[in-house]
């Protein structure tokens, strides 16, 4: 049983967000970071078209994200060893802006690229995912996904074009796996678009990188995927059930069916113990589970 040693609340100043964004549904806009020595924990926190930095008796706005819509998702590389942080930002319209920032909580100037969408953002927005993988074996480069509200799903090496990912259907959630099953972990993607779980290796040009094609219940779309530090593959959406895959057969290890009252839009295996896995709502509650 995990037991809290501090809790700490910090309060968001009404005159710094004055009315904030509702999001898409499964949108990703918070993200922590916690110095290496526990004595520091920063927050970082998306509304409209602006990120804000929060601390215990401090708040204020990053001035690095210009976006002009609305933030989907954000995500924090750590890089202790660097003496920064990665932080991207994708807007509703498939803009990608990426910065380094001080990993003490300072704003300073650090590196910053972008990357505009591929259809110059015509059309209506809607929602946009990142995942920020850090490939240290490699010059010490960042490869960075992004998913606008189309259906290709875009491989960048900072902001060089690697290669598209051509889905069914519309994305919904990211995540690199965990597994040692396919060797270097960075490589393999798993996917929800639609009803299916999808799992992408990004070295691999057969079938356009598309491992496996996993469909779930017709009509009642994903929302939600992660993956454990053991390989397993837990996804979870509209039908308020929670499905836990073993990518080794691709069969279904274990179900629980309706934990949560509304549409599953988070999950998150334990870093503790992988056989706890958390789930999120969307009505905000999170409740936890064993699964054998």
């Amino acid at each position: 049983m995990l037991e809290a040693k501090s809790l700490s609340k910090a309060v968001v100043p009404s005159s710094l967000i004055e009315n904030p964004s509702p999001g898409s549904l499964q949108s990703t806009r918070l993200a922590l970071h916690v110095s290496e020595d526990c004595s520091s924990c920063w927050v970082y926190i998306a509304s409209g078209c602006r990120i804000y930095k929060l601390q215990v008796m401090n708040s204020l706005m990053v001035n690095r994200c210009p976006h002009r819509s609305e933030i989907q998702s954000i995500v924090l590389a750590e890089t202790e060893s660097t003496g920064y942080s990665v932080l991207g930002t994708v807007d509703s319209y498939g803009h990608l802006i990426v910065s380094k920032l001080d990993t003490t909580g300072r704003d300073v100037e650090r590196l910053t690229y972008s990357v505009l969408p591929r259809d110059c953002g015509i059309g209506e927005g809607g929602w946009a995912g990142a995942l920020l993988q850090s490939n240290t074996m490699v010059y010490g480069t960042e490869q960075l996904l992004h998913v606008a509200s189309a259906k290709p799903l875009i491989v960048y090496d900072q902001d060089i074009h690697v290669r598209t990912l051509c889905t069914l259907w519309y994305p919904s959630s990211l995540n690199f796996t965990k597994s040692s099953h396919y060797g270097n972990e960075g490589s393999i993607l798993a996917i929800t678009e639609g009803s299916q779980l999808t799992i992408w290796d990004l070295r691999m040009k057969e079938n356009g990188g598309c491992l496996q094609r996993i469909c779930g219940s017709l009509g009642d779309a994903f929302y939600a995927v992660c993956s454990s530090s053991t390989g397993n593959i837990a996804v979870g959406g509209a039908d308020r059930t929670v499905t836990i895959y073993d990518p080794r057969r691709w069969s279904a290890l274990s179900r629980w069916v309706h934990c949560s009252k509304y549409e599953i839009t988070g999950l998150a295996f334990s870093s503790v113990d992988s056989d706890y896995i958390y789930i999120q709502g969307v009505d905000y509650e999170v409740i936890s589970g064993f699964f054998t």
